[in-house]
């Protein structure tokens, strides 16, 4: 059984839990420690103790120590994609490349390291000096989801050990295997005991005791709309600081103008890879009347000729759903879209393969309206619906007109429309003739409205939520 990772050794716990492949359920990755609350607190005192020295020593060693993380990533990048595959469900690629993408994050924050930079200034008074500094937060706890199970814990924990915080690590229960395999690169890279710790398991347990234990002074958090919530209210009982990534329905505008091609590429990578189990997948249409009927044509037609299947052959476009639950989500969405009176225009059906797993043929529903269920609800799943529009203003305002703002994509090879859409949608990042879905791990990631809380993840700015700010004057 793989075992928790708290303060510089593993420890294996009561109770284990099976990883399942999603594309062939018969197979069982490993068995995975589940963590109790008495782990958990066990995990936040290892944490507690190692912070003070590990806050104020050398950033050299630091900084060298993340190198060292990122390069057995990126060396073992193969093999670890495989894991992320066969226990998520997202292609060999797509897997092979979220892992190098974790490796990178991790190199990034070795240097971020030594880039931290302060203020010394002038006081308004005569004979004084200011040093605005940042200091680490403290402890964090870090709570991450099942469809990017490397990427999003490492831009995460890279930061949080960069800036010199401590961490407790609670991975999705879904997705344990990617979480143990990176826990196991970092109990080798040279960190003293307690200043980085996984603890597995269930919600109620342990995302539960991070969130009520004063000694976890920030908590990160990527998951449901309605877990978020719960994570913030908790977390401001006590006044601990909070980061929430929280989903998206994320829209993709088309204009008569746009290039088809490059519409329908962005449509489909958006929508439909890693089997739209991503918060920035597009999973609105917005369609400008004269390019709507060769777009939603054109679509249909791409979708055929992808092929759903094992996440690991080398001819699967799509992978599984990842669960039995998400499998039921997805097909009760689909269920609602033709009560509601759109038309599916090709897929939606539950798929047999050589294999048993949860497989889902891409869904793709026209003549949809903005009041339906499908427009408005996260579905985080292969489904997507096109809305016919009059003009670009409608467009624009049907973009808006949701609780969700995460990202936004436009198709159009007008600079007027291009420019005024980056100005003017409410969303956190925006994409011009490019997916909504795929963004870079140096520039910051996050959302407005319902989608996000806090600030932002990934790149420098990631230093806003895992420092705090230190104002000190001195007397000359």
């Amino acid at each position: 059984m793989k075992a928790n990772y708290i303060n510089g050794r593993f420890v294996a716990g009561s109770a284990g839990r099976p990883n399942i492949n999603p594309s062939n359920t018969d197979d069982v990755i490993g068995l995975y420690a589940q963590a109790d609350e008495a782990e958990t607190r066990d995990a936040i005192a290892a944490a507690t103790e190692a912070f003070p020295a590990w806050a104020c020593g050398s950033l050299q060693a630091r900084a060298d120590m993340l190198d060292r993380i990122g390069s057995e990533i990126l060396a073992r990048k193969d093999e670890l994609g495989l894991l992320l595959s066969r226990e998520e469900g997202k292609t060999l690629p797509e897997g092979i490349g979220e892992a190098a993408r974790a490796g990178q994050i991790f190199k990034f924050f070795a240097g971020e390291v030594l880039r931290l930079r302060g203020d010394h200034l002038g006081s308004v008074r005569p004979g004084i000096e200011v040093d605005v500094t940042r200091e680490p937060a403290g402890v964090v706890g870090i709570i991450t989801p099942w469809n990017f199970p490397i990427a999003i814990p490492a831009w995460k924990i890279a930061p949080a050990l960069a800036y010199g915080n401590t961490v407790v690590f609670k991975p999705a229960e879904l997705v344990p295997g990617s979480a143990w395999a990176l826990a196991e690169i970092i109990s080798r890279a040279g960190l003293p005991a307690g200043v980085f710790n996984l603890v597995m398991g269930p919600g109620r347990a342990v995302g539960q005791t991070l969130i009520d234990d004063q000694r976890v002074r920030a908590i990160t958090f990527t998951g449901s709309g309605v877990t978020g919530r719960r994570v913030l209210l908790g977390s401001m009982e006590r006044l601990a600081k909070v980061q929430l990534e929280m989903g998206g329905k994320n829209p993709l505008v088309v204009l008569d103008d746009a290039d088809l091609e490059v519409a329908v590429t962005a449509a489909v990578q958006g929508a439909f890879y890693s089997t739209g189990q991503r918060c920035t997948a597009s999973s609105r249409f917005i369609v400008q009347k004269g390019i709507y009927p060769r777009f939603v044509d054109a679509v249909a037609t791409r979708l055929a000729a992808l092929r759903v299947g094992d996440a690991l052959r080398p001819d699967t476009d799509i992978g599984p759903v990842v669960d039995a639950g998400q499998l039921a989500q997805d097909l009760d969405y689909i269920a609602k879209g033709r009560a509601e009176g759109a038309r599916l225009l090709c897929g939606g059906d539950e798929l047999r393969r050589d294999t048993p797993g949860f497989y889902l043929s891409p869904a793709f529903f026209v003549d949809a309206h903005n009041d339906m269920a499908i427009a408005r609800e996260e579905i985080f799943g292969p489904v997507a619906c096109a809305i016919p529009v009059a003009s670009y203003e409608e467009a624009l305002a049907m973009a808006n007109d949701t609780e969700f703002g995460l990202s936004a994509g436009i198709c159009t090879t007008s600079l007027k429309h291009a420019t005024h859409f980056k100005r003017h949608v409410q969303a956190g990042m925006v994409m011009v003739n490019v997916a909504t879905a795929g963004v870079d791990y140096h520039v910051p990631f996050g959302g407005r409205k319902g989608s996000s809380l806090g600030s932002r993840e990934q790149g420098s700015y990631a230093a806003e939520f895992f420092t705090t700010v230190k104002t000190a004057y001195t007397a000359a």
